[in-house]
């Protein structure tokens, strides 16, 4: 899939909401979970998108392609099918009022062979956007994780306490925050990073725990857990996240980190337990080894982004997790 892009006429996009000025805006790594979804709000309050997209093999192509099939057929975006990493973006930032940069691979221990690699190509493709956006003077918002943190030694964690990750996506997070800490000091990069605290919702990437769980209920499949089950998260409905993102994009300070965490932290016992109370149906676990860079426990502390931005998340998990459950049993899953 690649479409090169052809902007319709100003008259022929999408209707703006009342109040808000119409921006173009691209959006990279918009077949992906979140970045699908950060195309779709923002066509829906009348903006224009150019999405970038590898359509990598972390996971299947056809899911990839089923996120974006109901952007292709509206007004205000066009798709550009090309890997961040082997490209030179600044014909593609000309003119445009800001980047999203949600591209990345998925995530994995640090010391499984070869993920290191893959991961460093997140920093390459990183590095481009964070160079053509400099030379146009547009501001990025870009997708770090609360991977950054590890384990860290006090919950919930704040966006200044030191890094310590323990996987390979971790790792590679840092050097991206780095790396727009080193083009904002010598080339006035206007960057913001948001370390996301495990999102969830339809089209969630299908490896995810909480994905997997809504798949096997779905299809009466079985659920693998790493671990005990005790191992909990501070998770995050899609829309939150999205929220979020739009509303640094337009009013966070520049060079600021905020944690996006939905308040809801939970086990994953927990999960299990109610995702099968709202599934009304059986689930087959079954116990593994606990996965190598997993960590014990995220929690974030969302006060900085609540003073700056004014957001905080509203949906609560029971919320979320029908929302999740309805969309994986629908035939938009099926793909």
């Amino acid at each position: 899939m690649h479409v090169i892009p052809r902007w319709s006429a100003p008259n022929d996009g999408p209707h703006p909401a009342a109040g808000h000025r119409p921006a173009t805006y691209v959006v990279t790594g918009c077949a992906g979970f979140i970045g699908s979804h950060i195309a779709d709000a923002l066509l829906e309050r009348g903006d224009r998108v150019l999405g970038v997209d590898a359509f990598t093999d972390c996971y299947a192509r056809e899911t990839k392609e089923a996120n974006v099939a109901g952007l292709l057929c509206r007004r205000g975006f066009n798709l550009l099918g090309v890997d961040a990493a082997d490209v030179a973006l600044d014909v593609l930032f000309e003119g445009v009022d800001g980047v999203f940069h949600l591209a990345a691979r998925q995530g994995g221990p640090a010391e499984s062979e070869g993920t290191l690699e893959v991961h460093a190509r997140d920093v390459l493709a990183t590095r481009r956007v964070f160079e053509a956006a400099a030379h146009h003077g547009v501001r990025v918002v870009f997708a770090s994780s609360s991977s950054v943190y590890g384990n860290p030694e006090q919950y919930p964690t704040a966006e200044d306490t030191p890094p310590r990750p323990v996987s390979s996506c971790g790792v590679t997070k840092v050097c991206c925050e780095e790396l727009a800490e080193t083009y904002a000091t010598v080339a006035g990069l206007d960057f913001v990073a948001m370390r996301y605290f495990t999102v969830y919702g339809p089209r969630q990437r299908p490896d995810m725990a909480i994905a997997r769980i809504a798949a096997a209920l779905a299809d009466g499949g079985r659920f693998d857990v790493y671990g005990n089950g005790e191992q909990s998260r501070d998770v995050t409905y899609v829309d939150d996240a999205v929220l979020a993102t739009l509303a640094v994009m337009d009013a966070g300070q520049t060079g600021a980190i905020y944690n996006v965490g939905g308040g809801s932290e939970t086990s994953l016992r927990e999960v299990i337990e109610l995702c099968r109370q709202l599934g009304d149906r059986q689930l087959d676990v079954r116990y593994r080894r606990a996965a190598a860079g997993d960590v014990r426990r995220t929690a974030a502390d969302t006060s900085r982004i609540l003073a700056d931005v004014g957001w905080q998340p509203q949906t609560p998990l029971e919320e979320g997790l029908t929302a999740q459950l309805s969309w994986a049993a629908s035939p938009n899953a099926r793909v």
